[in-house]
Formats: C-alpha cells, structure tokens, sequence
C-alpha cells in the first residue's frame, strides 16, 4: 500500500525548491527518490502538480504519495551483542547507541535484528520479515534495555503487556534546565509533525502519550532525570521534554545541541562544547525493563548502567559543581 500525507509549509519558510524542501523533511527521503516522485506527478501543491524547481511559500499544502518498496531480504551477520538474560522464550539485550532496531530504507544492514539472526536459532515471525522477534523499539542513537521474543507464543503475550501498560520502563536522561517541581507528569498527545515529516510533535489529534519524570541531580544549567513511559510512542521522551521546553541534552533533532539555559558567557559555550564533544546523540537511555515471563509467570527485572558517553558527561558536571 502507497503512504499519503500532507506536509504544510511553515510561516516564515524562507524560498527553497521543492525537491530540497522534501529532502529535508520526508523521513528516508533522498533528493533522487524526491524528484523521481514529482516527475511521476506524485507531489500536488495545493492540489496541483510542479516541478522540482518550484519554489514552496508558507502555507503551502503538499500532499505526497510515496510507493511502498518491497521489504528487503534479512540477512544474519556476526555483531556483538549483549545479552543479559536468555532462555527458550526470549532474550533481554542491552542495545547500544548507534544501532538501528530492525533494517529499513537506509539501514539495511549492521541492525539488531541482523545481529539476533546470528545469534538466535529461531526468533518469533509474528512481525513481517524485516522485523522478527522485535516486539517495541528504541530509536537508533539510544542506549539501553529491550526484550525479544523467540517464539510467536512469547511475542502475543509480551504485545499484550506492552498493549495493558504493565510492561515496566524506565528511563535516565540529562536534560537542559533546572525542572520544577523535582517530579511530575508530561501528558500532551504526539503525532508526525505537519512541516517536517522526519519529526514527532505534540498534536491534539495525535495519540495518548504520557511521561513520568522525577529529577535525580542538579547542576547548574543541565539536571539528570529519572523517566517511566505510561504509552510508548516514537520519540516519546524526547519530544515530551522538548514541548516542556526541557530537551534532552545532545538531541540533534529536538534542540538539545544549543544553549538554552545558563549564563551562556564564552567560558558557559567552551564548557558545553567540551561535552557535546563527549556525547554525539541525545543523553538518553533505557536503563530497566520489567515484565511477566511468557512460560512461568514470573515476574522478571532488569537493568544495565549507564553507557560510558553518559556517565563521562556526569562525572564532568560532578567534579564542576564540587
């Protein structure tokens, strides 16, 4: 099935044409696949078909109709991978930033799921054949904790608990700014943002998400927070603490690579160099995971430390504040 959607084009959009517009903001988009879909008369602005070199003007509606490639073939490759727990039924692995879940457009290869084909004789086919075994994600620069199901019996059971809520999530993340109060709760709804299709944004016709945060430390201009997810939407946390204008520290996509709090003095901009040099994503990981085993009931616990970019970038906020 063909994806449709509209993108409208912000206020002050300055001229650029609209194969580099969609570029810039189709998610997988390359300026090739772009223009081949203009030719092909796929691309409407305001309902009428352009040409690549059209100039877009805010307010624009572009609507796009992009064909639905055939799903790659999967192969298994030789990656490390860290296991913390593995049986019959499912494994939990601690997933590093960098990695991308399952292959799609431009990620093909060197996945987690090209990774666990390796390692596992069998994973469950619940999902299509790029997707075996994977019952939720993480984004490709976070860290942290997932469950894999073996077995197609373990996946229903695991979707289940993820569908009901129980599945037990629970976040670390370094942030900009001081929050207050030291805890609380983030429920604003999240959908594709209507100017750039690469980005989640808060909507009110999106769906339900609701984030939990509790701040762990404090340092002068940046905080380290504890999250738990209620629902768990693409790019939940991030974009939640984006709107609470909080974002998380290192986001190059939800503004977490400029100052936004603090004196900002040159020695304030040599300081916060100094740590984006240590961390190249977002400051965010999946520190601990909970569920019900498929098979025995019980209720199972996990949880892995923060990863070295993290914990380096914390240990330089310590010793400043000491």
């Amino acid at each position: 099935m063909p994806q449709e959607f509209d993108i409208i084009v912000p206020a002050g959009k300055k001229k650029e044409r609209l194969d580099v517009f969609l570029t810039h903001h189709v998610e997988n988009a390359t300026r090739n696949k772009v223009q081949t879909a203009i030719r092909a008369g796929l691309v409407l602005v305001d309902g009428v078909p352009v040409r690549s070199s059209h100039p877009v003007a805010p307010g624009e509606v572009i609507h796009i109709t992009l064909p639905q490639p055939p799903p790659p073939d999967v192969i298994a490759e030789e990656i490390p991978l860290d296991v913390l727990y593995e049986d019959e039924q499912l494994l939990v692995v601690n997933k590093p930033a960098g990695m991308v879940t399952h292959p799609a457009y431009g990620n093909y290869t060197g996945t987690l799921v090209n990774a666990l084909l390796h390692h596992c004789a069998s994973l469950s086919a619940a999902n299509d054949a790029t997707r075996p075994g994977i019952v939720h994600r993480l984004d490709k620069e976070t860290s942290g904790l997932m469950v894999v199901a073996k077995t197609d019996a373990a996946h229903a059971h695991l979707a289940r608990q993820f569908a009901r809520r129980t599945i037990t999530r629970e976040y670390q993340a370094i942030v900009w700014g001081l929050l207050e109060p030291r805890s609380g709760i983030i429920d604003a709804n999240l959908g594709r943002s209507k100017s750039d299709r690469k980005k989640m944004a808060v909507v009110l016709e999106g769906k339900t998400a609701v984030t939990e945060y509790e701040v762990l430390e404090r340092f002068s201009y940046l905080s380290l927070l504890r999250l738990r997810l209620r629902t768990g939407r693409t790019h939940q946390i991030r974009v939640h603490l984006a709107h609470i204008q909080h974002p998380v520290f290192g986001d190059p996509t939800y503004n977490g690579r400029r100052i936004l709090y603090g004196p900002g003095t040159p020695r304030q901009k040599t300081e916060v160099q100094a740590l984006l040099d240590i961390i190249h994503r977002q400051a965010l990981h999946a520190r601990t995971i909970g569920f019900v085993h498929p098979a025995t009931g019980k209720e199972l616990a996990f949880s892995s430390a923060l990863p070295p970019d993290m914990e380096a970038v914390l240990v330089t906020l310590r010793k400043k504040t000491r």
